[in-house]
């Protein structure tokens, strides 16, 4: 089903099962075997009578078991189930796309702690499904609408272990592989003991490169550092660049569709900046082209695709949204502060490995360290928070934040969240997709104009909230 409008559309007072991010949640809450059951029913349903569904998954502990529930529930309806075992969340995509698959299914919970597990759903294109598609599968799961299995349609099941090699294949022959090998790089890789464990070291090899790691062995009790690959939780990993006098680090997420840099000094190299040197290198390549991020993306990055005589687009946050964006305006490339990159030549979807591939390449093309790139980007300050915020007020929260700050800032932008802009700066308020608080991204380029905004978006939540506990008490 091609995807529609980037729109929920309003339903049933049902929970609402699905977030940014396909559906997550805690083993023995949310996830037990009966909710797996009926999800799959719901999806199959969804997807219609027959065709070949995929499913790959992470490290974590329970991700093997539920992805056989899933595939016999899928078996039964009639699909023919093919379990690609562990790899990274963009690679199930690319071979949903490649084998002409019907859909596919990635058990993981991306970064999130282990306790957690999820579910991304993806459709015929390797894209996600769109949100008229979730809210009919949590339509038919709430209501019981899945159809029932009849044995004389059974489909069948098999392992295929060749998916990851496939990926590579298709990575390496979308960047310049003989350059990125010709300079020799020293690398430091870093996969949180995730799911880039199985591709990146043999990935980063093929094209030449010498690959030294740390946290490579899978494990989904991830004993090496926290899934998310933060500037704290990289303390090892910038320490053994610049003492292996290594070019770069390579940091990914639990199931790989993020991605973090550390140069050659050991310094941080945060989403934002990463997405001005893919975007001013890909211009240099394409003069003119497009270049798609979201609505949390720094002021550099429009700043650099502007400077660099690219056209830039916007979209809401969102995996999604943003591969929609480049599929309408024919992009070179998207991305999103949180260190997702997005290659149309290879895939239209967040992808971890091809990113590092093409940072290879960017590195090899330049001639010079990644700091010294780094050095070049506008300088901005960015500052991330976050606040609690009951699902049952987040309607309302969310109007008073809209006409408080309408009334204090130059003008305010609504294509997601609250995004209000001042002379110093912007404020951003967006409700979480996955999880019941609302996000505050401020920016500014100084340390007390990025603080001050940030305590505005703080302030302007917390006030209607305390509003609303004076009422109710």
């Amino acid at each position: 089903m091609p995807p529609g409008p980037d729109v929920r559309p309003s339903s049933t007072a049902a929970p609402r099962l699905f977030g940014t991010d396909g559906i997550r949640g805690v083993v023995g809450e949310l996830y037990t075997p009966e909710f797996l059951a009926q999800l799959a029913g719901a999806y199959g349903t969804w997807l219609g009578n027959e065709g070949t569904v995929l499913i790959g998954r992470d490290f974590r502990t329970t991700s093997p078991g539920i992805a056989q529930v899933l595939g016999g529930c899928l078996q039964m309806l009639g699909f023919d189930v093919v379990q690609m075992g562990p790899m990274p969340t963009p690679c199930l995509q690319f071979n949903v796309k490649a084998l002409v698959a019907r859909g596919g299914l990635m058990v993981t919970a991306s970064h999130n702690p282990p306790q957690f597990t999820g579910i991304k759903f993806c459709g015929p294109r390797g894209l996600e499904i769109d949100p008229a598609a979730e809210a009919e599968i949590e339509s038919l799961l709430h209501h019981r609408g899945a159809r029932r299995p009849d044995w004389r349609t059974a489909g069948s099941t098999r392992d295929d272990a060749s998916g990851v090699d496939r990926y590579i294949t298709s990575i390496r022959a979308a960047v310049d592989a003989v350059r990125i090998a010709q300079a020799k790089f020293r690398v430091v890789l870093d996969p949180g003991n995730g799911t880039s464990s199985v591709s990146s070291p043999p990935l980063l090899r093929q094209l030449g490169c010498r690959v030294l790691t740390v946290n490579a062995h899978p494990d989904g009790t991830f004993p090496g550092r926290a899934s998310e690959p933060s500037e704290e939780n990289l303390a090892d990993l910038r320490k053994l660049v610049p003492l292996t006098d290594s070019q770069v680090g390579i940091a990914h997420d639990g199931d790989s569709d993020r991605i973090t840099f550390v140069d050659e000094k050991g310094g941080f190299v945060s989403g934002d900046v990463m997405m001005g040197l893919m975007a001013r290198y890909m211009l240099q390549k394409h003069p003119g082209a497009t270049v798609v991020t979201s609505v949390t993306s720094s002021s550099l990055v429009r700043e650099v695709v502007e400077r660099s005589g690219g056209k830039f687009f916007e979209t809401r946050s969102g995996s999604l949204p943003v591969a929609l964006g480049i599929e309408a305006t024919g992009a070179v490339m998207g991305g999103e502060e949180n260190g997702h990159c997005y290659w149309p030549t290879h895939q239209n979807a967040p992808d971890g490995p091809m990113t590092s591939a093409v940072m290879l390449e960017l590195l090899a093309a330049a001639g010079r360290p990644l700091s010294e790139l780094v050095a070049e980007m506008p300088a901005y300050r960015l500052l991330k928070s976050k606040v609690p915020v009951d699902p049952l007020v987040r309607s309302a929260t969310l109007d008073f934040v809209r006409e408080t700050l309408t009334a204090e800032a130059d003008r305010v932008e609504t294509l997601d969240g609250v995004k209000a802009f001042f002379p110093d700066g912007w404020v951003l308020v967006r409700p979480s997709g996955t999880e019941p608080l609302f996000r505050v991204f401020a920016e500014s380029r100084t340390a007390a104009g990025v603080q001050r905004l940030s305590d505005l978006g703080l302030a302007t939540v917390r006030d209607y909230l305390e509003q609303h506990r004076r009422k109710a008490s």
